[in-house]
């Protein structure tokens, strides 16, 4: 068979492009797919946060991501310095992470409004909605979404655990700090928990360090037996205080954290929020499978937690019923 002129050229053209065509292909084939970068933020250090930062790498590898290999964690800690947040959350944004993951309320408002885009997984948040981060827990409908630790039966369930393990309670000191989003709902539980119980309640605002000591003098005056210690930002730096105070006064406490248990409280009773932080990294992998913040509800807490400390119940006298004691999920002795 004989081309032409413009048959043979016809010819190196196809030739050609089949070639580039190759190229490209084989060039696509080689280059590594890039790695997904995950931005982590919270308001503490790493060292106090180890327990739930290790609890989000555990879910991650349970769901194939491994830390260096896959996948690429950006960590930023403000180190308790919260005026340091606007500006993580900005750094986090420049990097151009896939996905943002954020330990509470406060870094989420930071992280909101640093990006509008970049889908931001919450790990914990007391009230979702009422913070104005999600349209609704079913239908988030922005760049947000993750879990909510809104769960306002727990701070009865405190207030019955106190009172089954001083059945003569009367009178109960709660420190909490009205600022926290969610805190009024948790003392509304804790009322209508009260009435049946015959338990009279003294609720102390701590919105600064400064107000420990007035708390505490207040707690004197009104002869509180026992106290309930809300979670918040300004009290978790002073449970040591906290702490040393009412087993100075051999007074029973329950916190909502195991934390401040294992540094020498008597009992808590609470969201697991570890479990809420190995969650997370469920919407993280959906995200970064193409999934849309908008379109994930929010969930809710599914497990609590009571954390005993018989050392603590020792040093200030106390006995704890074998009623309670059984349904302890882990006991320090």
């Amino acid at each position: 068979m004989r081309y032409g002129e413009r048959g043979y050229r016809k010819l190196i053209g196809v030739g050609l492009c089949a070639l580039v065509l190759a190229l490209g292909f084989s060039v696509e084939a080689q280059q590594p797919r890039r790695v997904p970068h995950i931005g982590y933020l919270i308001g503490v250090s790493l060292s106090y946060n180890a327990v739930r930062t290790e609890a989000l790498r555990q879910g991650l590898h349970e769901l194939g991501y491994t830390e260096g290999k896959n996948i690429v964690i950006e960590y930023r800690s403000a180190d308790g310095k919260l005026d340091r947040l606007n500006e993580l959350a900005a750094e986090l944004v420049r990097l151009k992470v896939d996905v943002i993951v954020t330990g509470g309320p406060t870094l989420t408002r930071a992280t909101k409004a640093a990006t509008a885009t970049i889908p931001i997984v919450m790990t914990q948040d007391p009230d979702p909605v009422g913070n104005g981060f999600v349209a609704s827990l079913a239908h988030p409908g922005r760049n947000i979404t993750g879990l909510s630790s809104l769960a306002p039966e727990v701070s009865g369930k405190q207030l019955e655990l106190l009172k089954e393990t001083v059945p003569k309670l009367s009178r109960v000191a709660v420190l909490g700090t009205s600022t926290v989003p969610g805190q009024a709902i948790l003392l509304r539980e804790i009322g209508l928990a009260a009435g049946p119980l015959g338990v009279q309640l003294q609720s102390l605002d701590v919105l600064g360090p400064q107000d420990i000591e007035t708390a505490f003098r207040a707690a004197s005056d009104q002869r509180a037996e026992a106290f309930i210690v809300l979670s918040s930002g300004i009290l978790s730096p002073q449970i040591p205080r906290i702490s040393e105070y009412v087993v100075k006064n051999r007074l029973p406490a329950i916190y909502s954290q195991p934390q401040f248990v294992e540094a020498g409280g008597l009992m808590s009773y609470g969201v697991n929020f570890e479990d809420l932080y190995r969650r997370a990294a469920i919407y993280v992998d959906k995200i970064l499978k193409g999934a849309k913040p908008a379109d994930l509800p929010v969930e809710q807490p599914m497990k609590f937690e009571l954390v005993i400390n018989l050392k603590t119940a020792k040093q200030i006298g106390l006995t704890i019923p074998p009623n309670v004691l059984a349904r302890a999920d882990k006991v320090i002795r």
